[in-house]
């Protein structure tokens, strides 16, 4: 077999094989460069000024089983910060979650819009799982406990 011959094998079947990587990963690339963040005392803190601009931030962090928990912040126009796991009750085995779109957040899978006020106040179905928070010293604070709880959620993420 010859290079040329050789190359025209070898090419579409890495191809093939990234794009199946992505799609059997739930889309995970479209949330590369998500913040990583670490515990501390067995809490996530993250300083409000970070994150009361009406945006939704992602953020990643390892749960105790070791998967990787993706969850969002979000200040609602009422001036709420709210926060939940990147994913609902009906959709996390696609393991697309969630984006931002204005004044609600819309499932990455099936398209449901969401009020971001309601962020926390409804739960099940395919609304965005709520994360239990707190705000201290100007911080929004999440228990790793929390996080744990919720991780099963992520299992089908790669």
């Amino acid at each position: 077999m010859n290079k040329k011959t050789l190359s025209l094998l070898i090419v579409p079947a890495v191809v093939l094989l990234l794009v199946n990587q992505s799609f059997s990963s739930g889309f995970s690339f479209w949330k590369k460069g998500v913040p990583e963040l670490k515990p501390h005392n067995h809490t996530i803190e993250i300083p409000l000024s970070d994150i009361d601009d009406g945006q939704a931030h992602h953020f990643n962090v390892q749960s105790s089983n070791g998967l990787m928990v993706t969850f969002f912040t979000l200040k609602s126009k009422d001036g709420v910060i709210r926060s939940a796991i990147d994913a609902c009750d009906v959709c996390y085995r696609s393991g697309k979650g969630y984006k931002q779109d204005g004044d609600f957040m819309v499932c990455q899978n099936c398209g449901q819009r969401f009020a971001s006020n309601k962020i926390n106040v409804v739960k099940g179905g395919c609304n965005p799982a709520p994360l239990k928070r707190t705000i201290s010293s100007n911080k929004l604070v999440i228990a790793m406990s929390d996080i744990d709880a919720n991780s099963w959620y992520m299992k089908y993420r790669k």
